[in-house]
């Protein structure tokens, strides 16, 4: 029987500070002079373990020594495969100690996929060129196959790594200029890189988002169910709480898959004020509650309900307001960001208690011109963008076209930044590097917008942007309208475009659907390509597939350039069957 266990307080006892830290180890130093830390909860959502910063510290520096005694140098990288459980955090702060560069890797594998899930692995592993790979207990059948042929020192479990002798070995504190870690990318265009952070680059933006995006104080505390391999997960419900010494509650984010209404019941039951997702977790809230939640849940403490992606569908989470207004959740809380690896995590952030706003721009004129010209919400023509609030004040912000010239007000082009919170770099790889920062230091993000004000806009991507007869059209806002069929889920639509198919580029909507009777997807296909002939006015090719078909980036992100390539392959198959039937009727 379990001993009884309770959940580290909101901080009482220290006095809140985030900035002047010279290191993550000295943060967490301080944090371990307070009460506060995190808390781990498993797929019932009963409280299964405690990590106080006090022990954080105490394990991780002992860890560190046992880690040096391998006869690892500083500087080496340590794969941790990042499951939400303590012995991430116990080795991404060992490694901190150590001098050693932690790399969070990947913890969720998909239902027959074992193959990928270990090639994976394994290509970061080669590209940082790792000394050590550490997994839970979990994910341990994998360690052996994951590591053959690979040059590490050691890979195992952490209890593996326990029993290694403690070293007598004198901890030596980062430097600034150390790396303090590499964040593989979600890898939605290409292969994931390892972004280089330093100890500088990622407390210039814990300081900044503790400060400026969410103006944290000591009655704040954080409640995730986001994956530690992504950098909203690991920066923003890792970090960002040990910088003001505040306590995070954590769900798994399988259990939060399966069973999203935990996550609600531990914002309830801790009242949380702090927690994230994008717009799919939303949606899956919202559409797992029964009339009998509502009683249950009181999620008035919850300030800020923060949103992040390429661009916000304002759709579900309006949805999800109005579901839970019942249990005092205030849609004033939802908080619109932009951000990514190559900036630590926050680049922007809409103004607290203001909600999610919308630009509603004329969608013809954008497509023709890249001119977001206002209209009213209620015209045909109308798209809206959500509001992504103004850039933190550490960064310089640009927005141009092709040619490098900065554009007018409302008008998209690609967002550069520049700033002390991007990052040095990727790892050892000066050909990528080149080619997203200049010898400035301004940033390509890839990402295209338009400012309003000192207000920020997101579109697209610019490698997913389709081009067809000289017209820009936004892939999201193709997505966007076919998810308005019945039967069409959240983040079950996949647009691009192709080359090679007919006399010019085309568009394809890749479409999950579990109808299987001919006659009701034909009628589905047709509706698509009205509504795509009505919004866009374009043709396009229609490929409905079986849920669970359309790829995901680490992170859980749809990926446009796996569906595309997948898309083609199915082609490829399908003219080779195609070509042998003709093949075989020759014959006969």
């Amino acid at each position: 029987m379990k001993t009884p266990m309770n959940p580290t307080p909101i901080n009482t006892t220290l006095a809140v500070r985030n900035s002047g830290f010279s290191s993550l180890v000295e943060a967490l130093e301080y944090a371990a002079e307070g009460d506060t830390g995190f808390n781990f909860y498993d797929h019932r959502g009963e409280l299964d373990s405690v990590l106080t910063y006090r022990e954080l510290a105490f394990e991780a520096r002992a860890l560190a020594r046992r880690l040096l005694g391998l006869g690892l140098e500083r500087g080496d990288r340590v794969g941790i495969v990042a499951e939400t459980d303590p012995m991430f955090h116990r080795f991404f702060f060992a490694c901190q100690y150590a001098g050693l560069i932690p790399v969070a890797l990947p913890a969720g594998v998909q239902l027959g996929a074992h193959s990928a899930f270990v090639n994976q692995l394994r290509r970061m592993l080669e590209s940082c060129e790792a000394a050590v790979l550490v997994s839970p207990e979990s994910h341990a059948p994998f360690v052996g196959e994951i590591a053959d042929g690979l040059e590490l020192v050691m890979a195992g479990t952490p209890a593996e790594f326990d029993a290694l002798p403690e070293r007598d070995i004198e901890l030596t504190a980062p430097a600034r200029s150390d790396i303090a870690y590499l964040q593989y990318t979600s890898g939605s265009t290409r292969f994931p890189r390892g972004v280089e952070i330093d100890q500088a680059t990622v407390l210039d933006n814990l300081r900044e988002i503790a400060q400026s995006g969410l103006k944290l104080t000591r009655e704040d505390r954080f409640v995730s169910w986001l994956p530690y391999y992504h950098d909203m997960g690991m920066i923003g419900f890792i970090l960002v709480p040990l910088i003001c010494q505040l306590s995070a509650d954590y769900l798994g984010s399988r259990t939060f898959a399966m069973r999203p209404r935990l996550w609600l019941k531990l914002i309830s039951d801790n009242r949380g004020t702090i927690s994230s997702s994008p717009t799919f977790g939303y949606a899956l809230c919202a559409r797992r509650l029964r009339p009998s939640d509502y009683e249950k849940y009181d999620l008035s403490s919850w300030r800020a309900a923060c949103v992040g992606a390429e661009q916000i569908n304002a759709a579900p989470l309006q949805v999800f307001a109005e579901a839970l207004k019942p249990c005092g959740f205030d849609p004033s809380a939802f908080v619109a960001c932009y951000g990514m690896a190559e900036c630590v995590l926050a680049v922007s952030f809409a103004p607290l208690d203001n909600g999610l706003e919308v630009d509603f721009v004329d969608q013809g004129v954008m497509m023709a011109s890249g001119e977001a010209r206002p209209v009213d919400r209620q015209a045909g023509n109308a798209v809206g963008y959500a509001d992504c609030g103004i850039t933190l004040p550490g960064f310089e912000t640009r927005i141009v076209d092709e040619a490098g010239g900065e554009v007018s007000e409302r008008q998209c082009g690609e967002i550069l930044l520049r700033g002390p919170s991007v990052m040095s770099g990727y790892f050892r790889d000066e050909e990528a590097t080149t080619a997203v920062l200049d010898e400035n230091g301004w940033l390509r993000t890839g990402d295209i917008g338009y400012r309003v004000g000192d207000r920020l806009f997101l579109t697209a991507r610019s490698k997913d942007v389709i081009i067809i007869k000289g017209r820009n059209i936004w892939p999201n806002d193709m997505e966007v309208v076919a998810q308005r069929l019945d039967g069409v889920r959240l983040g079950g639509v996949a647009a691009f475009s192709v080359d090679g198919i007919g006399e010019e580029e085309a568009a394809v909507i890749v479409l999950e659907t579990k109808e299987r009777d001919d006659e009701v997807r034909d009628r589905m296909r047709h509706r698509i390509v009205e509504l795509m002939h009505e919004h866009f006015g374009i043709n396009v090719i229609i490929d409905l597939v079986k849920p669970g078909t359309l790829p995901r980036t680490s992170s859980g992100k749809l990926s446009r350039f796996q569906s595309k390539q997948a898309f083609l392959e199915r082609r490829s198959m399908a003219a080779a069957k195609a070509r042998a039937r003709g093949s075989d009727l020759k014959t006969a």
